[in-house]
């Protein structure tokens, strides 16, 4: 494809559907009603014209915090059609965090679910950039906007983009400093649904594909919106809280035939499905009628998935878990396990479409089975962190870009997570900052020095624990772990809350005074494994 031959992503992912003649087709199933290709595209069309008029245009940025429902197909595709920048974040930040975000993307306008309008109204500090707040209900958008979608025209000329021009970004957390802008071309999310969800998962216009990861996440807007659309199948939103129990009641409503969910969330089913059972006394039949009796296939991603969930699973519902791994850079999975080709607790073998190499610290390759930093290759990767030279210059590297897990390759071929380079802690799929959970714990007036690490739970699945060192005056109980606990959950999103919090004495600090968190980890490690041997 030239690069000066018109592409856009909304024209791809919506409009080529109807050219193809799926306009009548289901593209949104949700608990009030389901969705046509064709009403998502007059939406959209409606959406654009309408942002249009309050002046988007094209490069003009639009931050999207929204929960998953077809107004963010409408307000992504409408933007992108206009050549609109549509920038999704997580809904699950706080008041400080959407200031950040909204000043370093300098959006213009921000589309926002109505629950979430409280968030921004307790921002303090200045919004020199945003010009509009776009509301919406459950339903449609709130007035003033709503008259100004209801009068467009249902038709929109879509700007001449490229597949080079900026199409979205997506935030993506660091181990240090606060979220990057990720920046995505027009093209990126072609070659993520032409890799995985193609040559993989085998989509057809006949899947039906349920996301329990939302939109505003790199795997969660795969799995949900492009993958689908990619193919002209159907995708199942569902706009509340992912717990078990919502889950399995989509599950067994909409019957789809692709799941994607994380280890956490895995985790959490079968101890729900567990104890229903021993609580109505009945034995499962994988083969039986059961919530996940459409599904043919299920997706694991954002953490490593332990070996004991995927075999209770398989043995609980009958059904395959693909772990992989993919990154907010490059978009999607570029290393899975796949159908008929699956060792349980490897994270597989590349995904078509990408290239892989493990180096060491000169840059060389290491030799198999041995541990080196992951390196990746493929056409879905960003273009660069927004007003971030430093740390693009340091992660992508010309053609390649440095994901900062550390890898092995066994003999057969599968790649082997062996940790993070840094200290980041991946809770249920999404990054938790230790210096970000630290803070918050120092500003107890208990609280002297704190170290967060990453510690596995009974389960084998990370969540933060706090290492804490008391002030003079100050003793440690159970009360005042318990208070430390809340101080965090009222002051953080409830995923970066320490589950654990030990007193100590003193913490390990090299020379320089520098915390060693590894040190805390090989300690908590070494407790969990005198723990399983028991």
């Amino acid at each position: 494809m030239d690069k000066h031959t018109f592409f856009n992503v909304g024209d791809y992912f919506l409009d080529r559907n109807i050219r193809q003649g799926r306009g009548h087709k289901v593209a949104i199933y949700t608990e009030k009603r389901s969705y046509s290709y064709n009403e998502i595209q007059e939406m959209a069309n409606k959406t654009g014209n309408a942002l249009r008029n309050l002046g988007l245009g094209i490069d003009d940025r639009l931050m999207m915090l929204m929960f998953d429902e077809p107004q963010f197909y409408a307000v992504f595709w409408g933007a992108a059609k206009i050549g609109a920048v549509p920038i999704p974040v997580n809904t699950m930040l706080t008041s400080d965090d959407y200031e950040y975000l909204l000043n370093d993307s300098r959006a213009k306008a921000l589309a926002i679910s109505e629950e979430l309008v409280p968030l921004i109204s307790k921002i303090k500090g200045d919004l020199p950039y945003l010009r509009d707040m776009i509301v919406f209900t459950e339903d449609e958008a709130q007035v003033p906007f709503k008259h100004k979608v209801n009068n467009a025209p249902s038709t929109l000329k879509t700007e001449f983009t490229t597949k080079d021009d900026v199409g979205f970004w997506l935030y993506s957390s660091g181990s240090t400093g606060p979220p990057k802008g990720t920046v995505h071309s027009h093209y990126s999310p072609v070659c993520a649904s032409e890799n995985f969800a193609k040559k993989v998962l085998m989509l057809t216009e006949d899947d039906i594909c349920f996301s329990a990861a939302r939109l505003f996440f790199a795997y969660g807007i795969g799995n949900g919106m492009f993958f689908p659309m990619s193919v002209g199948a159907s995708a199942v939103l569902n706009r509340s809280r992912p717990t078990p129990e919502s889950v399995f009641n989509h599950l067994k409503r909409f019957r789809p035939t692709v799941f994607f969910g994380v280890p956490t969330l895995y985790g959490q089913m079968l101890e729900y499905k567990e104890r229903q059972d021993k609580e109505m006394g009945v034995k499962p039949d994988p083969d039986g009628d059961h919530e996940l009796s459409s599904v043919r296939i299920c997706v694991s991603a954002g953490e490593a998935l332990p070996e004991e969930i995927y075999y209770r699973w398989k043995k609980r519902f009958g059904v395959d878990i693909l772990d992989g791994i993919g990154s907010t850079e490059m978009l999607h999975i570029f290393v899975s396990n796949q159908p008929g080709d699956i060792k349980p607790g490897s994270t597989g073998k590349p995904v078509p479409g990408y290239e892989l190499k493990i180096v060491d610290d000169d840059g060389q390759e290491v030799p198999c089975g041995e541990i080196g930093t992951l390196l990746v290759k493929g056409h879905s990767a960003a273009q660069h962190y927004w007003r971030n030279m430093g740390k693009t210059r340091l992660t992508m590297k010309g053609e390649w870009l440095n994901t900062g897990d550390k890898y092995y390759v066994d003999e057969e071929g599968y790649f082997w997570c062996a940790g993070r380079s840094d200290d980041m802690i991946k809770v249920g799929g999404i990054w938790v900052s230790p210096v970000e959970v630290e803070g918050c714990l120092l500003q107890h007036p208990a609280v002297l020095e704190c170290a967060v690490v990453g510690h596995p739970d009974a389960k084998g699945l990370i969540k933060p624990k706090a290492f804490v060192v008391l002030k003079n005056g100050y003793t440690g109980s159970e009360d005042l772990i318990g208070e430390l606990k809340k101080w965090t959950l009222e002051r953080l999103a409830k995923y970066k809350y320490p589950r654990w919090i030990e007193i100590v004495s003193e913490l390990p600090k090299n020379a320089t005074g520098k915390i060693q968190r590894f040190k805390l980890r090989e300690k908590g490690e070494k407790l969990a494994n005198a723990l399983s041997a028991k």
